[in-house]
């Protein structure tokens, strides 16, 4: 079983987003990475430059680099943009949002978690497009997951495991919002919460976390104590989504569980450590609700 880095979701200060990878690059035990901007297009300015560089670094130290397209395509620059990533042939592509797979039929691509996959017929359509990597989204159960990746083989079929869950994506921005700015103008106020901005109920009870557009589960999810589950169900890979924590400590986590050199339950213990004031979360692999924690 292969851990996947997600790409960072949130909007991070464009030298700590370098640092951030070049660390992934020489210490964490993961095999592919996915980089780039799925969240909100106005941000990708800010770190093009560190890009290729980026990339170098982590292809050099034995990573499959795949490139991730945005999850909602609203402008028609937006549109350019997602085409020009798309038609790069020397690029492996992460489709997040349909409207990018017609320019990538025929070649190799892979399909991320924003891309509905609820079924085994829908899978085999995206593979026989030439779909080879799939990230489910993270809300099927376990019992779904193992009917889809029995029904495509030939793909290498990826969980969600770590971080908080991307729920809904907007073309409206909650940030901007809050702050009573526009979209257009939101003075990029969505980097104050470099981890997502926690929102409660009118009963001050946690509910959800905002990521400028984006929509997040407020809970973490986390299946270290799940691996042997999905195993068995035929997942060859597992995504740990990029948090305001040590993820080269979680990536080895995950991995000394994967290789049987740590307890699951020891591993739990040690990730609410790296990650403190996390409330981890795995309801929707036991076909329970996302927030709950089943087996803990």
């Amino acid at each position: 079983m292969e851990l996947t880095l997600g790409p960072v979701l949130f909007n991070w200060q464009a030298d700590d987003w370098r640092d951030f990878y070049f660390r992934i690059a020489d210490e964490a035990p993961v095999e592919t990475v996915v980089v780039g901007e799925v969240v909100c297009s106005k941000r990708m300015p800010f770190f093009a430059r560190h890009l290729p560089t980026v990339a170098e670094r982590l292809t050099a130290a034995g990573k499959e680099v795949i490139f991730g397209s945005l999850a909602l395509v609203a402008l028609e620059r937006e549109r350019r943009q997602m085409e020009e990533l798309a038609k790069s042939e020397d690029l492996t592509v992460e489709a997040n949002d349909v409207s990018v797979l017609r320019h990538l039929a025929g070649r190799p691509h892979a399909i991320g978690p924003f891309v509905n996959i609820y079924n085994e017929a829908t899978a085999a359509f995206f593979a026989s497009r030439g779909a080879r990597r799939m990230c489910l989204p993270p809300e099927l159960p376990a019992a779904s997951v193992a009917a889809i990746a029995a029904g495509v083989p030939e793909v290498m079929v990826e969980v969600f495991a770590f971080g908080r869950v991307p729920l809904a994506i907007s073309a409206r921005c909650y940030h901007a919002r809050l702050h009573k700015l526009t979209k257009d103008n939101c003075r990029f106020v969505c980097e104050k919460d470099p981890d997502g901005l926690a929102l409660e109920t009118l009963d001050n009870e946690p509910f959800l976390t905002v990521n400028g557009v984006q929509t997040l589960s407020q809970t973490v999810t986390n299946l270290v104590g799940d691996i042997d589950l999905l195993r068995s169900a035929g997942i060859g890979a597992l995504r740990l989504s990029p948090q305001c924590c040590d993820m080269v400590a979680v990536a080895r986590l995950f991995r000394e569980v994967i290789d049987g050199r740590r307890e699951a339950r020891e591993a739990e213990a040690a990730l609410a450590e790296v990650y403190p004031g996390a409330v981890f979360a795995n309801g929707f692999v036991h076909a329970e609700p996302g927030v709950r924690r089943v087996g803990a």
